[in-house]
Order: C-alpha cells, then sequence, then structure tokens
C-alpha cells in the first residue's frame, strides 16, 4: 500500500476531544508500569535508610544477613561501586549527592541511604534489610525553620535572580495611603504520585538497561552515563507509562542503587520505594516564610510591592523554592522589590513540585492583594484589573499574551461575583457561615529543543518516536492530535511511540514546557514528511522517516514574557463551632495557549484546583525536631482531598493562542494549582472576617483564630 497524505483533508483534530489513545491498555491492566515488567533471572533491591539523624555510619553487620534466605548481596559505603558527581547535567544543573548512594560513611539527614539488600524475592529482600544492623556516631542536628534565621542567604534558582530592586521602596510606602505589611507561610508538602518510583537495571549486549518510572528518558540516561562514567550510546532508559510524578520523578536513589547492584551481580535487579522511603527520597516542596510589603494610593494603584521568600534546602544540595517570583510577573509598581532567600538544615533536598514557587508564592501574594483590596475598600477583582502591567514588572519585556482580565471577566460573570456583598461574615446556611473568594494565577510558558522521528509505512499509517513522557497528563493523545493535523491524516493512521532514550533529546515532561517542546517538534518532522511524501513516486519495503530538531528554531525566538494565566474562583462554607472548612464550589477560567485536547486539558486544571483544595485545608509534612523525621510518613499521617473534599468544580479557558508557537500551545500543567489555595484562603476570610495568613487551614486553627477574633 503506498502511504500517501493527498485527497480529502481530515477535520481537525486538534482542538478536539479525544479519549486517551492508550486508555484502554490502562484500564485492562496491558499498560505495563516499571515495577510490574517481568524479567529473567530477576533480584530484589530494598534500601536501608538512616535511623540516625546526622552523622557517620560506624559499620555495617552484613554477615547475619548475608546468611538469611534468599540474600543475595548487601551494597554500602563500604563495597559499592564508586560514582562521579562532578558534572553539570543536562537540566542545567549539578547532581544531588542524595542519588549517588554509598558513597561516604556520612549521613546529613534522617532517612539517607545507608545500605542496599538484594536477594531472589522483594519478600526476601525486605526481611533482610529490616534485619540489618547498622551503627552510628550521631551528632547534633538542626531542623529548625524561621523566620529568624541569621545564617539565611540569597539564592538564584528557576524563577530568576536572588534579588530584583527598582525605586525607593520606603519612599514609596511613607507615601501611599494605603499600607500593607503581612507575614504568610506554607508548611513542607509532598508530591505523592499514585505509582511510586521503581527502577530495574540490567546489563543487555554491554549495554545498561534501565527500565523506569522517569519524567524524562533522556535526562536519566544522561545522568547515569555520566555517573558510571560510561559511553552516552551505551545507556538505554525506557519508561513508556508513568503513574504520576508532579516534578519527583527525575535521578534518584533507587535508579543508581540498581545499576549499582546490577553491575555488581550481572543480572537484572529492581529497586522499589516504599511510600515511607518516597517521604525522604523523592524530594518534596520545601516550607515557605513570606513576607508582603504592599503600598497604593487611595484607588488602589500600587506605589510599592516587596515580596521576600524564605525556604529551606539541605547541606548537601541547593535547591530553593522560588516564593517571590510571582510577583515578578503579576504586578508592578514604581518601588518593586523581590527576594528569595535560603537556609541549609539538616534535611532532605526539596525539589521541583507542581508549579514550583507559584504555588506558594501565589498564595502570600493573592492573599495580600485580597487584604489590601479590603482596606482599599475596592472589589478584589477590580483592583487586580487595575494594577495590569503593560509589560513584565522586572524584565520590561512585553507579554506574547495577556488575557488575564478576560479570565477575570469571563469568570466574575460566571461564578456570580457581581451579586457578592463584600462584608465579611454576614451569609449563612444553618450552622455554616459562607464566604466566596478569588486570586490570581500566572505559570511560564517555555519550549525547550527536542527531536523527534516520523516515518510514513509502507502499510499507510504513520510512527512518531519521540522521548517524551505522559505521567497522566494525556500527552501521548495530544502528540496523536498534533501529528494528524500536520500530516493531514486521521487519528486512526498515527501511532506515537514514546518514553524510549534512544529516540533522542527531548525535553522532560516538566514546566509545564513538555507537550509544547514535543509538538513543536513533531510538527516539524510531520510537516517535511508530508512535502516530501508529496513528491514521491512511492515508498521503500523500510518506509521513509525525516527527523526535526528545533533547538535553531527555539533559539530564535524574540525574548517576551510568555506565560500562562487564570483567574480562580471559590466559594466556602465554615462551620466555627467545629472549625470545619468545606470548599462548596470552584471555578477557574484559564487562558492557556491553544488547547490542543479539551478532554484531557480539563482533566489537568481541574485536577491542579483539587491538589489547590488539598494546598489550602489538608497537606503538611510535620518533622519531629527531637528526630529529625517526619510524623506520620505515610498518606496516612500526610493528608490529601479525598473524594469528600471535592465538590462541584469547572475549569474553562478563554481563547489565547501563542502567535509564536506552531501549534499556538503554552502549556496547562501547573496553572491549575496556582491561586486556587489564595482563592480558598480568601473564601475563608470572607465567611468568617478571619485572616489565616499560614497553611494548611486546619479545624484546631480555625477555632483559635476564631477565640482571638
Amino acid at each position: 500500500m503506498t502511504t500517501t497524505t493527498t485527497g480529502t483533508r481530515p477535520a481537525k483534530a486538534v482542538g478536539t476531544a479525544h479519549t486517551r489513545v492508550e486508555g484502554r491498555d490502562k484500564v485492562t491492566g496491558a499498560a505495563r508500569y516499571a515495577g510490574e515488567i517481568p524479567f529473567a533471572e530477576l533480584a530484589y533491591g530494598w534500601l536501608v535508610l538512616s535511623t540516625a539523624t546526622r552523622g557517620r555510619v560506624r559499620s555495617v553487620e552484613t554477615a547475619a544477613v548475608l546468611e538469611m534466605p534468599g540474600v543475595l548481596d548487601v551494597l554500602h559505603h563500604g563495597n559499592a561501586p564508586r560514582v562521579d558527581i562532578d558534572y553539570v547535567g543536562m537540566l542545567g544543573m549539578p547532581p544531588d549527592p542524595t542519588a549517588a548512594v554509598f558513597q561516604h560513611d556520612r549521613v546529613p539527614h534522617a532517612g539517607w541511604p545507608v545500605a542496599l539488600v538484594v536477594a531472589e524475592t522483594s519478600e526476601q529482600a525486605r526481611e533482610a534489610a529490616e534485619a540489618l544492623v547498622v551503627h552510628y556516631e550521631e551528632e547534633g542536628h538542626d531542623v529548625t525553620f524561621s523566620s529568624d534565621r541569621t545564617d539565611a542567604y540569597t539564592m538564584a534558582g528557576p524563577g530568576g535572580p536572588g534579588v530584583t530592586e527598582k525605586g525607593d521602596l520606603g519612599a514609596e510606602l511613607a507615601a501611599s495611603a494605603v499600607v500593607l505589611d503581612a507575614e504568610y507561610s506554607t508548611p513542607e508538602e509532598h508530591h505523592n504520585p499514585m505509582e511510586p518510583h521503581a527502577a530495574t537495571a540490567r546489563w543487555e549486549g554491554g549495554r545498561l538497561e534501565v527500565v523506569d518510572s522517569n519524567q524524562g528518558t533522556v535526562w536519566v540516561a544522561d545522568e547515569l552515563a555520566k555517573m558510571f562514567s560510561l559511553d552516552p550510546s551505551s545507556v538505554r532508559v525506557r519508561s513508556e507509562h508513568v503513574g504520576g510524578g508532579f516534578g519527583s520523578k527525575g535521578v534518584r536513589a533507587h535508579q543508581v542503587a540498581a545499576v549499582m547492584a546490577a553491575t555488581v551481580l550481572s543480572r537484572p535487579v529492581r529497586v522499589v520505594m516504599t511510600r515511607r522511603q518516597m517521604f525522604s527520597l523523592a524530594g518534596y516542596r520545601s516550607p515557605t516564610i513570606q513576607r508582603l510589603r504592599l503600598g497604593a494610593d487611595t484607588e488602589g494603584r500600587l506605589r510599592a510591592l516587596e515580596h521576600t521568600s524564605l525556604s529551606a534546602t539541605s547541606t548537601v544540595h541547593e535547591f530553593i523554592e522560588s516564593g517571590a517570583g510571582p510577583a515578578r510577573v503579576m504586578y508592578d509598581a514604581p518601588a518593586h522589590h523581590t527576594a528569595n532567600r535560603v537556609v541549609r538544615l539538616d534535611v532532605p533536598t526539596p525539589t521541583f513540585m507542581r508549579a514550583p514557587g507559584e504555588a506558594p508564592g501565589s498564595f502570600a501574594l493573592e492573599s495580600a492583594l485580597d487584604e489590601l483590596a479590603e482596606k482599599c475598600g475596592i472589589d478584589p477583582v477590580e483592583l487586580r484589573l487595575r494594577n495590569e502591567p503593560e509589560a513584565g514588572p522586572v524584565s520590561g519585556l512585553p507579554f506574547s499574551s495577556r488575557n488575564l482580565p478576560a479570565c477575570f471577566r469571563e469568570g466574575a460573570r460566571r461564578f456570580g461575583w457581581e451579586d457578592r456583598d463584600p462584608r465579611p461574615g454576614l451569609r449563612r446556611d444553618g450552622r455554616w457561615l459562607i464566604g466566596t473568594g478569588t486570586a490570581a494565577a500566572s505559570f511560564f510558558a517555555g519550549a525547550a529543543p527536542s527531536t523527534a522521528a516520523v516515518t510514513a509505512e509502507a502499510d499507510g499509517t504513520f510512527t512518531v518516536r519521540i522521548s517524551a513522557a505522559d505521567i497522566g497528563t494525556g500527552a501521548r493523545t495530544a502528540l496523536t492530535l498534533v501529528a494528524a493535523d500536520a500530516l493531514q491524516v486521521p487519528t486512526e493512521r498515527v501511532r506515537v511511540r514514546i518514553g524510549d532514550s534512544d529516540f533522542g533529546p527531548a525535553m522532560i515532561a516538566g514546566g509545564s514546557m513538555g507537550t509544547r517542546s514535543w509538538a513543536w517538534a513533531v510538527t516539524a518532522a510531520a510537516e517535511e514528511l508530508r512535502e516530501r511524501l508529496a513528491l514521491s513516486d512511492g515508498l521503500p519495503p523500510e518506509g521513509i522517516t525525516v527527523r526535526s530538531d528545533t533547538t535553531a528554531a527555539i533559539g530564535a525566538l524574540a525574548q517576551k514574557e510568555r506565560h500562562s494565566f487564570g483567574a480562580q474562583f471559590a466559594e466556602v462554607a465554615v462551620d466555627v463551632t467545629t472549625g470545619e472548612v468545606r470548599v462548596r464550589r470552584m471555578l477557574g477560567i484559564f487562558a492557556a495557549g491553544r488547547i490542543v485536547n479539551p478532554l484531557t486539558a480539563r482533566g489537568q486544571f481541574i485536577g491542579g484546583m483539587i491538589w489547590g483544595i488539598s494546598m489550602a485545608l489538608h497537606e503538611e509534612a510535620v518533622r519531629d525536631r527531637n528526630t529529625g523525621a517526619h510524623y506520620g510518613a505515610d498518606l496516612a499521617g500526610y493528608h490529601v482531598a479525598t473524594h469528600a473534599d471535592v465538590p462541584h468544580i469547572e475549569a474553562d479557558w478563554v481563547e489565547d493562542p501563542d502567535p509564536d508557537d506552531p501549534v499556538g500551545i503554552k502549556g496547562i500543567g501547573e496553572i491549575g494549582i496556582v491561586g486556587a489555595a489564595a482563592a480558598v484562603a480568601n473564601a475563608v476570610w470572607h465567611a468568617t472576617g478571619v485572616r489565616h495568613r499560614s497553611l494548611p487551614i486546619r479545624p484546631d486553627r480555625v477555632l483559635t483564630a476564631g477565640q482571638r477574633a
């Protein structure tokens, strides 16, 4: 059969609702995840984590454990293969030494990996790991996070420089008719994807193959090649199906440990983290303490804005939660100062977590804007509209598009905002006090160079190969729609293969940049293939393949402020006698580029908004200052929103295609959580008249705040 894209052009696939192309496989169990794929002679590794918080390992008593049934080996700092961590990785950062396991006897925090027990079965490995005796020399530790730390320092991060300054802050605050000075805090929060971290490593024909659950196969392959001093072509990483990541599934201790064990034993080894181990080894969102100082004139227009954010990192690796980042995009003022600061503690290293910086930063910033609106006697929506900037407040660059006002106007209309009485504590429904709140949202819309290959097969179908990762977002389906439109064929004739580092360099699933970056590469390859097919007299048996590389195209993009935006609205009910807070309804209206697949996009928006409810009311990891470890490091002790907590939620969008993107995409993975917690918190104030500047808004805090009021 001759493959052709000529003839009647099918209807556009992009922009139409499409069920997941792998949906049947997932619901029938045919889609196998990293911890489920069988291998011959598979052995199982079980990580042993330190019970000491700080100090060194004196000894690891392996003799008795090695005599236990099925035990094959115990790896630790005394016998594990050496690895290299003196390099800069694919994402432009040095590796977190936590992943480079068993290289020394130091213990920098509770839950540090000290050994790996490998056995014939998972049960044998676990039993032996629990029996392993490790002796420590313990030292004093410090896990106290507070605003008065004198050892905090400014640090640049993903959100830009550590400090930005313009204008005379003191003078503008002094000249302001209305001034707000308030402190806000968010707790330590954890990703907790449904699928735990799992990896299987084996050597096959002189190549290292790792079957993993990750957010970027090329990223993981690159890091493993550098760590183990291997030729990049000798490492292959596969990750076809991923049960959630949210920023946590990069290069972690379990992958490195699996490679070490497979190298030592010359057989496949699988290592899976337990839920409790994930609290120490998979990263998390740092707690933050943020101070906002706002000054405005009598019309509510900002004259001064200062946003400082403090977060924590480990003693072995720097990572900063750039909470002050949203202020650099959202609002301008003649005096505009922001700063991100960090303090080193004896805790695990934090990492990227859905909307890093923006999620906690928007809670503080949008809560402060709500308080300023109250002080000015101006509607919170109107206050935000009056402070719309014409260009980037810090960069001075033009916005590629900024349809935030359209989001607020449409959201206010659909939510019934104009009927809202601005006075707090007046609406009742039986024992419940009722309130409504709003907040703005933004998230960076970027693209990274990627490659893709599209093949016209002899049977009339097309195969797309790209090292993308579908971590539950529906990316595989979105790329199917994009490829079908670029090829001008029905979606049924397109197969998309992802999750294999052998497919070549591509952006990771992160930063809301994945689908945009991959779609750009797929579009370029597919369009060139279509043009070649139009000039072709037929196909060879192996088909015709075209490969794209978007490095030059993305490098040529004009410098602009590129962001998705949104307006969040929430209604809550508060029982002041029990402290219970219930979200009754939420509405999010977003300007997030061209929506490729409305079905999965709506799921992404709503999922983020639900996480915002969870952030506002439930999630909080608490450390014991005496031990440095968590209380309740599991889903019984770490509360997340459940079905009973989730009300009627609507998510929709306004037209907002990015003119500089070949498909018009921006990015939707993170914008849904941004501003959601602030909208809930602002609604709680409207219901009760009491401000909650610390998350989560637990029942005990509602009761205590009510007593103070």
